[in-house]
């Protein structure tokens, strides 16, 4: 297996695939004029009708992921202060790291979703579009 051919996972979840079939988007296309719209998730696949939400509250996990991402953003945007403007005050730090962290959000928020969906929705190859 290739390491970023159709079967990868990793594509898959950089690209918020299905985790099922790995073509069918989880995420309906955002658009900055409607924010909101960044967050929409579809209810299933278009292509293999995996449900998104295999039951109530399921992305529960994926504060966690969302949390280890933010963390990692947060310690990135500490270091490059650092290095660029040793002489930062407390307020500007927090000011970069609150302006990254809401400009890296949508991004977060669905990567943490896709993986935490990939870890227990297994790849199938060769699943073909069923008529439901």
């Amino acid at each position: 297996m290739k390491f970023w051919n159709q079967e990868s996972t990793l594509k898959s979840i950089s690209q918020c695939k299905c985790p099922r079939c790995h073509t069918g988007d989880m995420f309906e296309n955002g658009t900055l004029s409607r924010p909101y719209s960044l967050f929409k998730m579809k209810a299933k696949c278009d292509n293999c009708h995996q449900p998104f939400e295999p039951e109530p509250g399921f992305y529960f996990g994926a504060m966690f992921i969302s949390y280890a991402f933010n963390t990692a953003l947060f310690i990135t945007v500490w270091v490059l202060m650092n290095m660029l403007h040793p002489e930062y005050s407390l307020l500007t730090l927090l000011i970069t790291i609150g302006i990254a962290a809401i400009l890296a959000l949508p991004l977060i928020f669905r990567w943490s979703r896709s993986i935490w969906i990939a870890i227990f929705i297994p790849f199938e190859k060769g699943i073909r579009a069923s008529k439901h």
